[in-house]
């Protein structure tokens, strides 16, 4: 698994002077696939912070703001505020457009889908967020799906495991040392979610027919469905540990060439 140290982080603009984000637009290519990462702001811990949260809110649309309002903690409000707004500033990075434009209907297999104009190419954009950190994936007309997880949660290991893990995946875990066993089945937890977040079936897919073999430095994840390698290289996966407390997962549609995955940390600045 590779490590991901960002060269430099884009900062943002939330101010109201800053309009669209038009002069920086940076088009998308069909064999492109681009995810940010954003560090939470400290939910108002001062003046500027309950600044940025209150532009973030301004970004989303009357249904997200009602949808982030039946959270009963801060912690996964604030996340899915940061999640929809980060989201909404990739789409018009690419597009030119302002972020308040985007719209969102429910498509055939149950994901959220950008509405997009008639003729125009069809982007796909999935969230992720966990305690400290907010991820999207943008591409164009590809099925995408992002998960990121901490490293220091504690899910029942063992139990979750042997429910949705594959026999390969449940013995290459238990094969590590104790300590390590954990961030092992976030490996393989991230990939799982992204894949069935990409096909839009979520956790109603089984599980125990997809199983993944972890990459290295130089090589990708491998994806088996019901113990055959992936016959028509259809997907793409990618993984990366972000800092010491986070790890991504990335999976991506794919034809026969592959998919340039670019990933950049930005700031949900002020």
């Amino acid at each position: 698994m590779m490590s991901f140290a960002p060269a430099e982080t884009d900062i943002l603009d939330l101010s109201p002077s800053s309009g669209t984000t038009s002069t920086a637009v940076q088009p998308l290519s069909p064999q492109e696939v681009r995810v940010w990462l954003a560090p939470l702001p400290s939910p108002l811990a001062d003046d500027a912070s309950a600044t940025a949260w209150q532009r973030l809110e301004d970004l989303l649309s009357e249904d997200e703001l009602e949808r982030s309002s039946r959270f009963q903690q801060d912690g996964a409000r604030f996340s899915y505020i940061a999640a929809h707004a980060l989201g909404r500033l990739m789409l018009s990075r690419a597009t030119g457009e302002d972020p308040r434009f985007f719209r969102f209907e429910i498509g055939e297999r149950g994901k959220p889908e950008v509405i997009c104009a008639p003729g125009a190419a069809r982007l796909r954009l999935n969230l992720s967020h966990t305690n400290g950190l907010v991820a999207a994936g943008l591409s164009m007309r590809r099925d995408i799906g992002v998960d990121v997880e901490r490293l220091d949660r504690s899910p029942s290991m063992e139990l979750v495991a042997k429910r949705v893990f594959s026999d390969a995946e449940c013995a290459a875990i238990f094969a590590e040392k104790e300590r390590d066993r954990l961030p092992v089945f976030l490996q393989f937890w991230t990939l799982k979610e992204a894949y069935v977040k990409a096909i839009g079936k979520g956790l109603a897919q089984p599980l125990k027919r997809i199983s993944f073999q972890l990459g290295s430095e130089d090589k990708s994840p491998q994806v088996y469905f019901d113990g055959a390698i992936d016959p028509d290289c259809s997907w793409q996966f990618a993984q990366l540990r972000l800092t010491d407390n986070h790890i991504l997962g990335v999976a991506v549609s794919r034809g026969e060439e592959p998919i340039a995955v670019g990933v950049r940390q930005v700031m949900l600045g002020v």
